[in-house]
């Protein structure tokens, strides 16, 4: 109810008022109250699958806070506006505060909230969702400009991010965001393969890369995705 609240009161935001700022007075009130109402269920004593909704929706909260600084960020180089700093400020009092990258002068998915939602709610459309964030926004948050250059990523989180993305395909065939969750897992299979161990295991990740890809643009000839897909997969050294 709260996050339908969110919205209407940034859907309702003139045109020019957007222009000027990404964060009003009035949305930035809107999202503080959002915040409180998850952190309280989180807070409660409230069954796991709604505590769990709860660290789903404070994600996704802080997740929409943190696309329209990222905005303001790219059109200004800082952040802009007494609501803005407000919101930032009120964000860190009540211990949510969002993840910056001084390397990239970007807020960062606080993928926290949805690890949350996983442990709590292993399976069903909670789990779901809090996958996909999760899956997006590691990923994203990985790389300054080249998915195969993905800073400081170690063996393990690689390994994680592919069970994740995995697991939502097999585990949730219909989900709406498939096509990008097929897009971030084929690219994490270039990285394994581009990384692997030993060439047994490189070539099994490029099989893996290669099969997902050919079945992405089956389903998804015209995405915009399958160009930086196929260009991506002529990264895997030959014979692989």
């Amino acid at each position: 109810m709260m996050r339908a609240l969110v919205a209407l009161a940034v859907a309702g935001l003139s045109v020019d008022a957007m222009a000027h700022e990404f964060i009003t007075a009035e949305s930035a009130q809107a999202y503080l109250a959002a915040v409180a109402e998850s952190q309280e269920t989180i807070a409660s004593k409230e069954p796991a699958a709604k505590r769990a909704r709860a660290h789903l929706h404070l994600g996704e909260t802080l997740d929409d806070i943190r696309d329209l600084l990222n905005r303001d960020l790219a059109a200004h180089g800082r952040v802009q506006g007494l609501p803005s700093s407000f919101l930032m400020n009120e964000l860190k009092v009540r211990g949510a505060e969002l993840a910056f990258s001084p390397e990239t002068n970007r807020f960062l998915a606080n993928v926290q909230y949805y690890r949350a939602a996983l442990m709590l709610e292993p399976s069903g459309p909670v789990a779901a969702e809090a996958a996909f964030r999760l899956l997006q926004g590691y990923f994203y948050d990985s790389f300054a400009s080249d998915p195969l250059q993905p800073g400081a990523q170690t063996r393990a989180q690689l390994a994680e991010q592919i069970s994740l993305g995995e697991g939502l395909l097999r585990m949730h065939p219909r989900h709406d965001e498939r096509e990008e969750t097929s897009f971030i897992l084929a690219i994490h299979y270039v990285q394994a393969a581009r990384s692997g161990r030993d060439a047994n295991e490189q070539a099994a990740f490029a099989n893996k890369a290669r099969a997902l890809a050919g079945e992405f643009l089956r389903s998804y000839p015209q995405s915009m995705r399958a160009a930086t897909l196929s260009n991506l997969l002529d990264s895997l050294p030959a014979g692989k």
